[in-house]
């Protein structure tokens, strides 16, 4: 299997390595069209305070946000839940919607740092 590795940011929560499909979330609707198949999903949002995800938080496999930081309500969230997550992500040279429906890795570093890796 061969990776990518194509952004990255601060580690706020479970340290666990997890894989799973990515979906970009920009709307409430978005996050309705995953009530019934949100099961194994990491989604990338780009507010940290969102409460949207909420109704699928517990199916999720891990969360990426594109600001805030440890303190932001998505990681607190997440670590409540013990869900991976990465927040002040920055994707490297990549539109996010483009990796919708791709597999990736989300792992650690064993400390502070987070890092999103795309299957090839």
């Amino acid at each position: 299997m061969v990776m990518e590795k194509i952004g990255e940011g601060l580690s706020c929560s479970s340290k666990t390595e997890v894989s799973g499909e990515v979906v970009y979330i920009k709307t409430v609707q978005d996050v309705i069209s995953l009530f019934d198949c949100a099961e194994g999903k990491i989604c990338i949002v780009d507010d940290a305070g969102i409460t949207t995800l909420s109704p699928i938080l517990s199916e999720l496999v891990g969360t990426i946000c594109t600001t805030g930081g440890p303190g932001s309500h998505l990681a607190i969230v997440s670590r409540e839940f013990g869900i991976p997550c990465i927040m002040g992500f920055k994707l490297k040279s990549r539109d996010p919607t483009t990796l919708n429906g791709k597999k990736v890795l989300l792992k650690h570093n064993g400390d502070s740092r987070g890092f999103l890796y795309l299957d090839k």
